[in-house]
């Protein structure tokens, strides 16, 4: 039997938010793909992008990428209102995606969620955290450490965080314990939405 398939990346969906994300439009393409009887989507790697922004360069192969997070999704929830995100600059020229201005925008957006869901009975977030807790908690303090060095490489960071001092880790978790937290938050919300 033979098929056929598109290839795009959900950063390539229509958005008003620098890039393509995994809300309506999401939606609303796999309708399109099924009414054209289109048998297979392939997309490209959703982890976390890092220097270079490339999908095939990635913190972790766990992790989920925040940037494809739909906010009007959030809003459903009751985690953001349509203040928290819509008026910011997303893209600053019409024809390339500002990764700089996404990442700090993209960020400051899931904090206010964030502080909302620390809020709420957190449905799901306990028995999301354990089922992950083989890379999930690593993850978000990697990510916690390289948001505090100013995203510089880990081998830049202290010695004794680079060379994973346990005494040091100790420390510095109960000193990140809310970023850690945020960055465990984010990828719940992500899979959530995948």
């Amino acid at each position: 039997m033979r098929r056929s398939g598109i290839l795009m990346h959900i950063s390539s969906l229509p958005s008003r938010f620098g890039i393509g994300r995994m809300g309506k439009a999401a939606y609303d393409f796999v309708d399109f793909l099924k009414a054209s009887e289109t048998a297979c989507w392939q997309i490209l790697p959703l982890s976390p992008t890092s220097y270079g922004d490339s999908p095939y360069q990635s913190f972790s192969v766990h992790a989920g990428n925040p940037y494809f997070i739909d906010f009007a999704l959030l809003e459903e929830q009751g985690l953001l209102t349509h203040e928290d995100y819509a008026s910011m600059l997303w893209q600053r020229t019409g024809d390339s995606v500002d990764y700089e201005l996404l990442y700090r925008n993209n960020l400051t957006v899931l904090r206010r969620a964030f502080a909302k869901f620390q809020k709420t009975q957190k449905k799901g977030y306990a028995s999301y955290k354990k089922a992950q807790k083989y890379w999930l908690p690593e993850y978000a303090l990697f990510m916690a450490l390289k948001e505090k060095h100013d995203g510089k490489p880990w081998y830049e960071w202290e010695p004794e965080l680079a060379m994973r001092d346990k005494k040091a880790l100790d420390a510095v978790k109960k000193e990140l314990s809310e970023e850690i937290e945020l960055h465990s938050f984010i990828q719940f919300i992500f899979t959530q939405q995948w």
